[in-house]
């Protein structure tokens, strides 16, 4: 029999396996820490994921778990059963107040954000063309946007400035005429995580305001994720920058700003309702009819369980308990946020201030690694060793460096997790600096 030499597989997926053998994240998931059952395993503050309110969500949904038959079949469609939609229409009308009330026709359901982040790359942009994505932003981004749609992920570099800033645009806009110049490929969108990953903090309305000028100026798309929209809370212990109130891009009025086929919001259940499993997305765009058969003709690939499709309708359609459940969990982001920043602060870490949504600390580690190891050499690059040593510590957070961050040495941290368990996470991080 003739030998097989070499790989069988096409360019792109020996590429998607080589990338994937460098993500620690799987392997951490399978190992995960229990004081019982695996007590060497990896405490995981690296993951975005809200486990404060998991005993309420599950004593929720496991009170009417009956399904009924239609939820069996293909139902409505692969966008999502009319019930569903129309489910989330009613929600988001209620808690992101769009200027033009939502209906049903313009939500596409799919099995998570992270599809429908795929879908609007795909119908955005052609293999090669750009989307303009600031800096650090959010690592999974970069698969999502590149590896079966094929787009070019185009990096904005903010240097000193700050990304929440009016200046920042002119940032977005060098980006994207230095792109098109060099590879004369067009840009065709600009991604915007609203509230932030990793920086934990909203765009003020003006800046989407400028963004939305930007896009209309070169005629390209502004998708805003929107997946932390509820997970805002009071911060009570940075006092600079002011954080900004969030509001929804479906919430500024278009007229005169941008033509309203090239705005398109993002949102799900894994953050807010820190449900990650339940694979729940949607992509609401709400004035192209064209960019909707665009995503009928693909969503049997995204298409949402029935199980997770009538478990959803039946929650969002409980006023009651939504409203209850968002504003406790806005309670105890709140205090999750403020004793994680204590706890940093009295061992000499700083953070960037001014969050006041979503779950992370962006912290710089660095600094505080090079204060407690002087023979560390000023151009030497401390992130990896940083890293090194958290995992030998059986500790996991994601570097900067898979977060495209402008500067070495800055890690996310996830605060929210039991605190027993985020206090015994944050002793083993400084102790994996110090030593």
């Amino acid at each position: 029999m003739a030998q097989q030499t070499g790989s069988t597989l096409s360019l792109r997926a020996q590429d998607a396996s080589a990338a994937a053998a460098q993500n620690l994240m799987w392997d951490i998931l399978v190992d995960t820490w229990c004081p019982s059952s695996n007590p060497n395993g990896y405490i995981n503050v690296g993951v975005a994921e809200n486990a404060l309110m998991h005993t309420e969500l599950l004593e929720y949904l496991n009170k009417n778990p009956e399904i009924p038959a239609e939820y069996l079949t293909y139902n409505d469609g692969g966008g999502g059963s009319n019930r569903l939609r129309r489910a989330i229409a009613q929600f988001l009308n209620r808690h992101l107040k769009p200027v033009t009330p939502l209906d049903a026709e313009q939500l596409v359901v799919t099995n998570g954000v992270s599809p429908a982040i795929e879908h609007v790359s795909w119908a955005f942009a052609d293999p090669g063309e750009g989307i303009l994505l600031g800096r650090p932003f959010y690592g999974t981004f970069i698969p999502d946007l590149s590896t079966r749609p094929g787009a070019t992920v185009v990096p904005v570099n903010f240097d000193d400035v700050d990304p929440f800033s009016a200046e920042a645009v002119s940032k977005y806009e060098d980006a994207l005429l230095f792109f098109q110049e060099s590879t004369g490929k067009r840009v065709k969108a600009l991604m915007l995580c609203h509230p932030h990953n990793p920086l934990g903090r909203c765009y003020p309305r003006e800046v989407i305001i400028k963004l939305m000028q930007l896009c209309q100026k070169y005629q390209i798309h502004l998708i805003s994720d929107e997946i932390y929209a509820l997970s805002v809370f009071e911060n009570t212990v940075d006092e600079y920058p002011p954080p900004a109130k969030f509001e929804s891009a479906l919430s500024i009025d278009l007229n005169n700003i941008i033509d309203p086929k090239l705005v398109h919001v993002l949102w799900g259940m894994s953050k807010d309702f820190g449900a990650n499993g339940i694979r729940l997305g949607v992509i609401i765009s709400q004035f192209s009819a064209e960019f909707h058969g665009a995503l009928r003709a693909i969503s049997l690939y995204s298409y949402s369980s029935g199980i997770a499709d009538h478990m959803v309708a039946g929650l969002l359609e409980d006023d009651a308990f939504t409203e209850s459940y968002i504003k406790e969990n806005q309670k105890r982001l709140s205090e999750s946020y403020a004793f994680a920043v204590e706890f940093l602060k009295k061992n000499g870490i700083e953070h960037a201030t001014g969050c006041n949504a979503a779950f992370f600390l962006w912290v710089d580690l660095g600094k505080r690694y090079r204060e407690l190891h002087p023979e560390i050499l000023a151009e030497e690059e401390v992130g990896e060793k940083i890293m090194q040593r958290l995992l030998q510590e059986k500790v996991f957070l994601a570097s900067g460096a898979l977060f495209g961050s402008e500067k070495d040495g800055w890690f996310r941290i996830v605060f929210t997790q039991p605190r027993d368990y985020l206090e015994l996470a944050l002793k083993k991080i400084v102790k994996a600096v110090e030593e």
